[in-house]
């Protein structure tokens, strides 16, 4: 059994090697099939991470009237947090409020001045509000503008940070979605060129294979090579597209950093490189081989 694998995979790289040009165009093809597989698993981890940072710096601010007790307020944070929609409740009192917006303008000096005139304190109490999922922002909002509320609630702020939100997602899942059309377009081609070169090779080794059908080889003996050869292809287009890939996330790292400060690519890369390399050889096997079995059925009859 050794001995007859040894010869299939021999034979196999003999097939491979014997039709240089075909060989190359068909891993070509493969090889930017598995670039486009790849840069879309690349695209999925940064806008999963982009998506997370955004959703982590929007939230729902509602602000209360000056005469509502810090009491009342309280009860409705806590009734927010019995919310399933609701990840987390922050409260800011008044003065809280004003020693922040004090600290973000310390370097104006007109509005310091402005504020210490004011006898009281012009800004609200309020509740910021996290949801668990971005698009729980809408139902979290109905709930504040209940009519019950209303008498203790000045303002909800939530239509501008959803849109932004919205817009983001809206934007992500549309080029995920052309990712993977993409991506099966290009495995569809790939499978065709390698069909076909497994197909011309069959064709050209015609005389062969008759021979060994004489001699009593088995069908197995006579379908493995061909079977190799699309392993060949999946390999090589696996390697090759991986390496490829390697100096661009080095090259494109620092821009996703300054767009995303929470992601550091190169280091998502490093750390997961060997599973990253094994999706590649497992995706360029998977269509390496099944091209050839395809081939290998239709047009080598043993």
């Amino acid at each position: 059994m050794f001995l007859a694998l040894s010869r299939i995979i021999k034979y196999g790289f003999k097939n491979f090697l014997r039709n240089g040009w075909l060989s190359t165009a068909t891993i070509a093809v493969m090889f930017l099939a598995l670039f486009v597989l790849q840069s879309l698993i690349i695209f999925n981890v940064v806008a999963t991470t982009a998506i997370t940072s955004v959703q982590n710096k929007i939230d729902i601010s509602v602000y209360f009237k000056s005469n509502v007790t810090e009491d009342e307020i309280l009860n409705l944070k806590k009734s927010l947090e019995g919310l399933n929609e609701v990840k987390k409740v922050e409260y800011v009192s008044q003065d809280q409020a004003l020693a922040e917006f004090q600290a973000r303008h310390q370097e104006n000096s007109a509005v310091s001045q402005a504020i210490s005139e004011l006898e009281t304190n012009p800004l609200l109490a309020s509740l910021n509000i996290k949801a668990n999922n971005p698009k729980e922002y809408a139902a979290i909002a109905d709930y504040l503008n209940n009519q019950t509320l209303s008498p203790i609630i000045e303002k909800v702020s939530y239509a501008q940070n959803q849109v932004v939100i919205d817009r983001l997602i809206s934007i992500v899942d549309t080029a995920k979605n052309g990712g993977i059309i993409l991506s099966i377009i290009a495995a569809i081609i790939a499978v065709l060129v390698a069909f076909n070169t497994i197909r011309l090779a069959i064709y050209s080794n015609r005389d062969t294979i008759g021979i060994m059908r004489v001699v009593g080889a088995s069908n197995n003996f006579i379908r493995g090579p061909y079977i190799v050869e699309g392993v060949l292809y999946g390999i090589l287009a696996g390697v090759l597209s991986f390496a490829v890939v390697v100096p661009l996330i080095t090259y494109a790292s620092p821009y996703v950093a300054n767009f995303i400060p929470d992601m550091n690519l190169q280091t998502y890369f490093a750390s997961n490189f060997l599973r990253l390399l094994g999706y590649q050889l497992i995706f360029g096997i998977i269509l390496g081989v099944f091209s050839s079995f395809i081939a290998v059925r239709r047009y080598l009859q043993v």
